[in-house]
């Protein structure tokens, strides 16, 4: 049964199963400013453990009290959870709250896949998981994706994130897009597997040079490898744009993109809308009501009409 007490900060201890690694010391001073003035306001929530209360939310919060020597601090006080149990309670709280980094949530959601499989003898899939810890199927597919980082990139970002966060050049969502990009490449073009590692460190060097100047940058090597089955594509012109991408020096993803396959997706995009506007004339023309269309409607038609006759023109 859920109970709600005043306790010592000094009886409390922290969660050995707390996934949360790190505690940037912006955001723990003003979280302190706001508790001098105006003391706990959301109380931290605990287990009993002998003499002693575990923590199971509320870290910052807890450490910030015993800083300022608070004598009492309030705590919902519940059942001992097992391992598992506790594990999946902390991830649930931390999901709708979304305080976590998402590699935070990514080690913890480890955890509880190990614990699960130990304990239901199979792996949780998708479903399950987001179930049990209140992370969506998305969330959790962003969460293997920095899982399945190289232990080496997997300390860079956690040096990375100790930073404060306008001062962080590699985020996580870089780490995220890169992955699931890559993934992709390594899906159509599989010969670039062999060379991930050297390709995951040049990428990461153009980040840091300003050569690669937006995360969402990395969306459009998937598109340059799909383009091969999506645009027909030759697989040389493709691999061949990717490796400039993949080889130390000045070359963009944006601008080697554009100059490889924007064109052919544009002119793809475009020939997917005439096709649409070709049925819905021949819909209009068989039902007899062209004369129902408004004159901005029609207006638009004209400078269609207009521009389809240069371009034919210059065409034929």
């Amino acid at each position: 049964m859920n109970q709600l007490r005043n306790i010592s900060p000094d009886i409390v201890k922290p969660n050995p199963e707390n996934p949360r690694m790190i505690f940037r010391q912006e955001e723990m001073d003003t979280l302190m400013v706001s508790i001098a003035k105006h003391g706990v306001q959301v109380p931290i929530t605990v287990y009993k453990d002998g003499a002693k209360f575990v923590l199971i939310d509320g870290e910052r919060r807890w450490r910030c009290a015993k800083k300022l020597n608070l004598k009492k601090i309030p705590a919902l006080v519940q059942e001992k959870p097992n391992k598992l149990q506790n594990l999946i309670l902390m991830s649930n709280i931390h999901a709708l709250r979304e305080q976590w980094d998402y590699f935070t949530i990514a080690t913890n959601l480890q955890k509880i896949i190990d614990l699960w499989t130990k304990e239901h003898k199979v792996k949780p899939n998708e479903i399950e998981l987001s179930s049990a810890t209140g992370l969506t199927r998305g969330q959790i597919r962003r969460c293997n994706l920095l899982l399945d980082l190289p232990d080496n990139f997997k300390e860079m970002l956690m040096e990375e994130l100790k930073l404060p966060k306008s001062k962080q050049k590699l985020s996580e969502d870089l780490f995220i897009e890169m992955e699931k990009s890559l993934k992709t490449v390594v899906k159509r073009i599989p010969k670039f597997e062999n060379n991930l590692k050297e390709i995951r460190h040049v990428l990461v060097d153009k980040v840091k040079s300003g050569v690669i100047t937006a995360v969402t940058d990395f969306r459009q090597l998937g598109k340059i490898a799909t383009a091969i089955q999506n645009l027909d594509i030759e697989e040389k012109k493709a691999e061949k744009a990717l490796q400039r991408i993949f080889t130390k020096n000045k070359v963009n993803i944006i601008d080697t993109y554009k100059d490889t396959v924007e064109f052919e997706y544009d002119e793809k995009r475009v020939f997917n809308q005439l096709a649409i506007l070709n049925e819905y004339f021949e819909d209009i023309i068989d039902e007899g009501t062209v004369t129902e269309l408004d004159n901005d409607f029609i207006n638009e038609l004209e400078e269609l009409y207009k521009r389809l006759g240069i371009v034919l023109r210059n065409y034929k």
